[in-house]
């Protein structure tokens, strides 16, 4: 494992996936400053991640036909670009093309520079992806901490701080597309047995399924969250903002601990476990009225949604061994449109049933995952005792 360039792509994915942080937070203030209904901002939050998400296997059919180090960089930039003018944008029209901006540069990103993680992960694919998708959580955790404070202060135009880390991390990424770009997959050992491994087309297929459950889920908790904290429990917008800092906050452990668990016990076992987990704990969070049952019950979701995140990344990637950066952009890109498509309909749920019931409907889509999940092939098998692939 080269951890020195798992740190760099780790820096990169912070500040990239900072912006995805910061719109669920704003929502509330373009809500009440703009003049918004609860559907336009979930057409808002469509909107970044049809940009964010639809175009990312593109992209990842680039790094398999070229790798293209310069996407790094390029995506940190755009990415940031987009968030800081969103605060500034007068109309509806204007922000959807701020975060549209900001979603592309998502895209560009996500998929070479998990290709990159892939490669310089060594055998322990699963841990190292943790390592990598740790600093995108982490970005969207803290996306709300550092935003929420600022336009209390100075209004949305506060959006605008976001180039300071935006230029700043481009730069230095800049600085190191050589040792990016020399990353490549491991080489074949002479005399192997077998033929190379081919593409299982089937697997992945029913794979992403089970990844656009869990992204509905993470659509309706991250977009309704701060809603439900202000308009059921009847908190702050800060406190909303909080709330979902924690939970996201929770899913950087739960990352890591589903990477580790992945590569010692078996990828498929920990995605059914984490969501057969999900379901009932979020039903629990969009009943009650208790603030203090609802923050309670923020770490145990957090963990459950995120135990499942690196690992469905790299069984895709294991699944189309010789499509690494088109699997890459399915998993982190394609599958998480088709979740975002659920953000209007869910905010037309929420403007005439309350903002609880989008998080009692999304209760029921890890179960859809666990379906999914149980008709992979078993990986177990390929486990030594110690937890580590029989070719590693």
């Amino acid at each position: 494992m080269n951890r020195r360039l798992l740190g760099k792509l780790f820096v990169g994915h912070l500040t990239t996936d900072l912006n995805q942080g910061m719109l669920p937070a704003l929502l509330p203030f373009f809500i009440a400053e703009r003049g918004l209904s609860f559907a336009a901002a979930g057409g808002l939050v469509l909107a970044a991640n049809v940009a964010a998400s639809v175009v990312q296997p593109f992209f990842g059919a680039i790094a398999d036909r070229r790798p293209s180090a310069w996407l790094i960089p390029a995506g940190v930039a755009a990415a940031g670009l987009g968030m800081a003018l969103s605060g500034l944008a007068p109309t509806y029209a204007l922000i959807a093309a701020s975060v549209c901006l900001s979603g592309l540069g998502v895209a560009a990103f996500h998929p070479e520079a998990s290709r990159a993680a892939n490669f310089a992960s060594g055998d322990r694919r699963a841990t190292g992806m943790s390592i990598f998708s740790t600093g995108g959580n982490l970005g969207v955790a803290t996306g709300p901490l550092v935003i929420t404070p600022l336009v209390l202060a100075f209004g949305l135009k506060a959006s605008l701080a976001m180039l300071v880390p935006t230029l700043a991390v481009t730069v230095w990424l800049l600085t190191q597309l050589g040792p990016l770009a020399a990353l490549r997959p491991a080489r074949r050992p002479a005399g192997a047995d077998g033929p190379a491994a081919g593409d299982a087309l089937g697997p992945f297929a029913r794979l992403t399924l089970a990844v656009v459950a869990r992204s509905i889920v993470y659509t309706g908790v991250a977009a309704f969250l701060p809603l439900f904290w202000t308009g059921v429990l009847g908190r702050s917008k800060a406190d909303g903002a909080a709330a979902l800092a924690l939970l996201l906050g929770t899913g950087v452990a739960g990352t890591l601990a589903g990477g580790r668990l992945a590569d010692r016990h078996g990828r498929r076992i920990v995605v059914i476990a984490s969501l057969a987990l999900l379901a009932p704990l979020l039903y629990l969070l969009g009943s009650t009225r208790d603030v203090h049952v609802a923050t309670a019950l923020l770490v145990p979701v957090g963990l459950a949604l995120y135990l499942p995140f690196s690992v469905l990344v790299v069984m895709g990637q294991e699944y189309l061994p010789n499509r690494i950066g088109t699997a890459s952009g399915v998993t982190l890109g394609l599958g998480v449109a088709a979740g975002g498509l659920a953000a209007p309909p869910l905010g037309l749920l929420a403007d005439h049933a309350g903002v609880a019931a989008p998080l009692l409907l999304v209760s029921l889509f890890p179960l859809l995952g666990v379906a999914a999940a149980l008709t992979l092939p078993d990986d177990r098998k390929r486990l030594t005792p110690a937890g580590r692939s029989p070719e590693s």
